[in-house]
């Protein structure tokens, strides 16, 4: 098992990133972006540079977190810009010797019901998506985030049945805030330990964030506080053997997709550390009550 995370929570340029992964005694990140540009859409030039220092800092990248049909991206559109992050991500990965990228299925069509979602559409593009990342090496693995396959369980099985070779990397946090539409309406939020325990077979990686439903808003918690049922859900993975990586995404500090929870530079960067300080006593609790 080794730990690693979205070090663009804690600074937004590489050399923030690095810094606070070398101070964690970690050796890998999950990258997603740079100076505010997703690793596969940097020039040629920054990803040299970014190449160059994590070379000499001695750190990896174990996952690109790419936003490679993710909830940004519409299945009654056009998928070029996919294909196009693909032409460039895969050069990239095999030159950083990167394995795993994650991927999604699509945001959801809001005026439709989820069983009116185009899947066949869907299960048609990440098989596309799918066959040319395994042909170069690299193992896909699709995040239960806004989209299709995080409507709940059940449609997330779906994609594994009908994606061949695609793999899952499970988020506790996300199901804190998302719809469970494998329930009637008016959908209840989804439980994040039914849905593992329903997938988990297929769970080939972690993200770890954690966080309390409000109402109308999801109010983040380090890990543990909320109600990811992360203590849970590792406990499990550990005692059945799982020796994947552990990446953190706090979203304490800074909300990826949402500007306005970003707070000061410093404090960020602090509370990525701290998360990431937590995260292992948790992983060491869990190992020795074991």
């Amino acid at each position: 098992m080794y730990m690693t995370g979205f070090a663009d929570e804690a600074a937004a340029g590489i050399d923030g990133q690095i810094k606070a992964t070398l101070e964690l005694g970690w050796s890998n990140i999950e990258a997603r972006a740079i100076d505010g540009m997703n690793i596969h859409d940097l020039d040629e030039r920054a990803f040299d540079i970014v190449c160059g220092k994590l070379k000499d800092a001695g750190v990896s990248i174990n996952c690109f977190g790419s936003a490679i049909a993710n909830w940004g991206k519409h299945i009654d559109q056009s998928m070029d810009a996919d294909m196009n992050a693909l032409n460039r991500a895969i050069p990239r990965m095999k030159r950083l010797g990167t394995q795993m990228i994650r991927i999604m299925s699509y945001a959801v069509l809001p005026t439709r019901s989820p069983e009116d979602q185009m899947k066949e559409e869907r299960f048609a593009r990440l098989r596309l998506i799918t066959d040319m990342l395994l042909q170069n090496g690299i193992q896909p693995v699709h995040e239960n985030c806004m989209n299709f396959g995080g409507m709940g369980w059940s449609y997330t099985l779906a994609l594994i049945d009908n994606v061949p070779g695609l793999k899952l990397v499970f988020d506790t946090g996300n199901p804190v805030f998302t719809d469970d539409r494998t329930k009637p309406e008016p959908y209840p939020k989804q439980s994040s330990w039914d849905f593992y325990n329903n997938v988990k077979e297929h769970v080939v990686y972690i993200h770890v964030k954690d966080g309390i439903w409000a109402g109308d808003k999801t109010v983040y918690t380090y890990p543990g506080l909320g109600n990811g049922d992360v203590r849970k859900i590792l406990q499990d993975a550990i005692k059945s053997g799982y020796d994947g990586g552990i990446s953190i995404e706090p979203h304490i500090g800074a909300v990826f997709h949402d500007p306005s929870m970003n707070t000061d530079e410093e404090r960020k960067y602090s509370m990525y550390v701290e998360y990431g300080r937590r995260m292992e006593k948790m992983i060491e609790e869990i190992k020795k009550s074991n």
